[in-house]
């Protein structure tokens, strides 16, 4: 990272939702539910149905994705002229290469996968080998492939249509043209596997759809839709004979196949065309997508077989203009932009994601409208907003401007819609014939107490409001607060003073309850004023001038403080970190400069891909959140101060910023070119062997070791058990897996039956593996066994190690040393104390009458001390910090 960018760094896009793309529906019988894939751009999104929620985002391509496709294994993706696989969403599986031009068609069948790209060079790969198993080569001009389909109990059967409107069968086994199909005269949009057998369902480009009979070559039906290409076919297949067409003007028909009807129409079910349109199999549920960024879900339960929204996932169909956030813990973003919607978008989860509306002239008759045609009640976008939390939930908390008109409407956070109320002074409504036709309100500013509002004209007036009335309360200046048209308008936070800028770069403070008197100062600048930003707490304004230069003003002495000078463009948006040491600028120069306040001196720029318009930095400053041209996301990028040092070192502003590539979904792209079978990396079981380590085990292994008998006492049955009945004479014998046996590998010498034991001493095969270790003295074995065995079992073999319980001296002796040896290498550090606390508890007496063991004991102590006390004092301080901060 540039040193020239060390406060921001990109954390990821909020608003992306679906692109020109059909979306992909998968069916995982884990889950049992079906998956939703949308593609947005270098990514794409995995949705489940059940709450429509957001699953997963896939790694980062190096270009666009241009083809997608998904079976119940892996969702294949193509970049340019490369596929690939991916296993549950964001694992890279498969890479197949050998496209010489940009694919656009792919679908999975079976263990192949096909792939068209734009010069209709056809290959068929397989999936986990990766190669090419078959390849066919077609004329781009005579036949450019625009659709495949297999259809159903075609067995290595692919139809491939073209944009001259014929289809042809290909045997892919065999690589032959089974049949060549007679030609509809428009090119084949789609194609789709009907319900019945033999029969697909072709789109034209005309707005025609063929039912067609594949064995008899035969037309079944045919239908035509009145809004020209057609863009999706799909089928219900839950007992009713529907077919769905899509078409580019964002309509949705519903033929009735057995009446050779239409039965119902989505009219304007998206703002754009319906490019992905799925029925769910067995289901009353129709999945859809478009490049208006939205993907919704229909239920087929109206009462004439319509369907009605049921879910839905959108961001803005345009591009973002003006963004701000909203609430003191900095989780929610509002933003307008060019499609006429104000949203709120959550920077936690998609979930609370909400959409305010469009902006309608009279909201109760566009909502009576619905979505049949295009509503002539559509305001134009909304280019400004402020906003209040402080009286939210009694009335309207929030008031935005629209381009090109003087109406200032009004908006509920709490009640997420359109308000009633429409602000415009009485000398700019139509009854007035003075009004000026070409007036606009050009900013605004909502009162801390959520109670008024002032607006700025482009005819100079400056006017308060009441919001939750919509009436008006006054006017400053007279008969206007400025000569020509107010750019910047705010108040203080105690309704004390009222500050306007306009044009003629004149900054003037006014009383908050003017009544059309003088202002009390006037600020003349260099400059015409652009806008104002202003941070309530220090009372400072951000003043930017048509020269690209920012002024900082004091509201308490009414004078200019701070001048920055850097920018080469017209400046775009400012805001103020929340301890208001920093100001944050972007200009149509495609920069992103952070200016220190106290200091006067720039100490962070960078640049991005398109100019920025709008930005703002959360409440709690953890948060930048910018918009940028022709980019329908909001991105985020992370405040890199508050949790690490950083040094600040002013920069020249005149030097290049570094360009920095926007934040995408997820904050590191995925390299594609590292080996997809890399292993996975698995920390060390030490990191140190300076650091005490644990075992990891769990604490039922070695935390009860010295009150095992106390707990085999709780655990005694309350009743004595019963004597076993009694077994007869001959005992008939069982078949077993286990058969008893015998070592017969040693003669009886002189024929006698009595065998002579070398030694008494008869160890487990723990205390053989301990005794062994008097050789090597590797008691890693040891150990690796001891992890294996349960509490019960490691109080036995510690037993076992006595002369008496058939073990003996040598053992006991081997067994010190070994945690001598734990205890030195600083790894499983519990289990040591536990098994040396067992081991003297229970063979105490032996090691005092055994010399050999009594003078091995201190070399155990010392390494046990020096562990300890090492622990032992970090542990007290810590115990002595939560203490103190308990008892503050």
């Amino acid at each position: 990272m540039s040193q020239s960018n060390n406060i921001f760094l990109p954390s990821r896009s909020l608003g992306y939702v679906s692109n020109h793309l059909p979306l992909q529906i998968r069916y995982i019988k884990s889950r049992k539910e079906n998956l939703i894939i949308t593609c947005v751009g270098k990514s794409f999104h995995t949705y489940g149905i059940t709450h429509f929620g957001l699953l997963s985002v896939s790694g980062l391509h190096s270009e666009n994705i241009s083809c997608i496709g998904a079976d119940a294994y892996h969702v294949y993706t193509a970049c340019e002229n490369v596929i690939y696989a991916w296993r549950r969403g964001t694992e890279l599986k498969h890479v197949y290469r050998g496209h010489k031009k940009r694919v656009h068609l792919m679908t999975p069948f079976g263990a192949h996968l096909i792939s068209v790209d734009e010069s209709s060079s056809v290959k068929i790969w397989d999936i986990k080998a990766e190669v090419v198993y078959f390849e066919l080569t077609f004329s781009s001009t005579s036949f450019n492939i625009t659709a495949l389909l297999h259809p159903s109990t075609y067995v290595n059967k692919i139809l491939f249509a073209c944009d001259k409107g014929q289809m042809q069968l290909w045997n892919i086994n065999s690589g032959k043209l089974i049949y060549t199909f007679k030609s509809w005269k428009a090119c084949v949009t789609c194609l789709e596997q009907a319900p019945a057998v033999d029969v697909v369902a072709v789109g034209l480009s005309t707005g025609r759809i063929i039912l067609h009979n594949l064995r008899y070559d035969e037309t079944i039906m045919e239908f035509t839709q009145d809004w020209g290409l057609v863009t999706s076919i799909s089928f219900r297949s839950d007992g009713h004979a529907i077919m769905a067409t899509g078409s580019v003007a964002g309509h949705i028909v519903f033929w009735d196949l057995e009446e050779r009807k239409v039965a119902s129409q989505l009219l304007t079910a998206h703002d754009d065309s319906v490019t992905g349109m799925v029925c769910l199999p067995n289901e009353p549920l129709m999945v859809t997508s478009s490049p208006d960024n939205t993907l919704k879900l229909w239920i087929f339960d109206m009462t004439d077989g319509g369907a009605r929204l049921l879910r839905i996932r959108e961001g803005h169909s345009a591009a973002p203009s003006f963004i701000r956030f909203h609430g003191a813990n900095g989780h929610n973003i509002l933003s307008c932009a060019g499609d006429s919607t104000l949203r709120i978008f959550n920077t936690q989860t998609e979930q609370f994601n909400k959409s305010l509306g469009k902006a309608s002239y009279n909201r109760k008759a566009s909502k009576k409208r619905g979505r049949s045609v295009e509503d002539p009640l559509k305001m134009p976008p909304v280019t400004q907003f402020t906003s209040e939390t402080t009286r939210e939930k009694e009335w309207d908390n929030i008031a935005a401007i629209h381009q090109g008109l003087a109406v200032v409407t009004t908006w509920s956070y709490d009640r997420v819609k359109m308000g009633d109320l429409k602000l415009l002074p009485e000398r700019f409504q139509k009854k007035n014939k003075n009004v000026d036709v070409e007036v606009t309100a050009t900013c605004l500013c909502l009162t801390h107490c959520g109670n008024f509002v002032i607006v700025g004209y482009s005819t100079g007036h400056v006017d308060r409001f009441n919001i939750q009335s919509g009436l008006w309360r006054d006017s400053y200046g007279n008969p206007k607060g400025h000569d020509s048209a107010v750019r910047g308008v705010m108040t203080d936070t105690l309704n004390q003073l009222t500050v306007s800028g306009g044009g003629d770069g004149k900054i003037k403070f006014w009383k908050f309850k003017s009544q059309g008197s003088n202002p009390l100062t006037v600020l003349t600048l260099d400059e015409s004023i652009c806008f104002f930003r202003f941070h309530q707490e220090s009372s400072m304004l951000a003043v930017a001038l048509e020269d690209f230069t920012v002024n900082i003003v004091d509201i308490e002495t009414r004078r200019v403080v701070r001048k920055f000078i850097g920018h080469t463009a017209q400046l775009t948006d400012a805001t103020f970190s929340p301890d208001s040491r920093w100001l944050i600028t972007s200009s149509m120069d495609r920069s992103v400069r952070t200016w220190d306040i106290p200091s006067g001196q720039l100490v962070n720029e960078f640049a991005t891909e398109a100019a920025c318009v709008s930005l703002n930095m959360s409440p709690t400053g953890e948060v930048l959140a910018t918009a940028h041209v022709d980019y329908l996301g909001i991105f985020l990028w992370t405040n890199r101060t508050l949790y690490t040092r950083v040094t600040l070192k002013a920069l020249t502003p005149s030097e290049e910023p570094p360009v920095v590539k926007l934040p995408q979904c997820q904050e590191e792209s995925y390299e594609f070119e590292e080996d997809i079978n890399k292993e996975e990396f698995i920390s060390q079981e030490q990191i140190n062997k300076d650091l005490i380590t644990l075992s990891g085990l769990s604490t039922s292994r070695w935390q009860n070791l010295l009150n095992l008998d106390i707990i085999r006492m709780r655990n005694k049955p309350k009743s004595p058990p019963k004597a076993p009945k009694s077994a007869p004479f001959f005992l008939p014998t069982v078949a077993s897996l286990n058969n008893i046996q015998f070592d017969l590998s040693t003669p009886v010498e002189g024929g006698s039956k009595i065998i002579k034991p070398l030694s008494f001493v008869n160890l487990s095969e723990f205390g053989k593996m301990l005794q062994a270790t008097e050789e090597t003295n590797n008691f890693l074995p040891v150990i690796d066994k001891f992890k294996t065995l349960g509490a019960s079992m490691v109080d036995f073999e510690i037993k076992s190690l006595a002369p008496e319980e058939g073990g003996c001296i040598e053992a006991m002796l081997q067994f010190l040393r070994c945690i001598e040896f734990m205890l030195k290498s600083n790894n499983d550090f519990e289990l040591a104390e536990a098994y040396l606390s067992l081991f003297l508890k229970v063979h105490g007496t032996t090691i005092a009458k055994e010399e050999i063991l009594r003078n091995y004991l201190p070399n155990v102590n010392s390494c046990h001390a020096v562990s300890w006390n090492r622990l032992q004092e970090k542990l007290l301080y810590s115990m002595c910090v939560v203490q103190n901060l308990k008892t503050m």
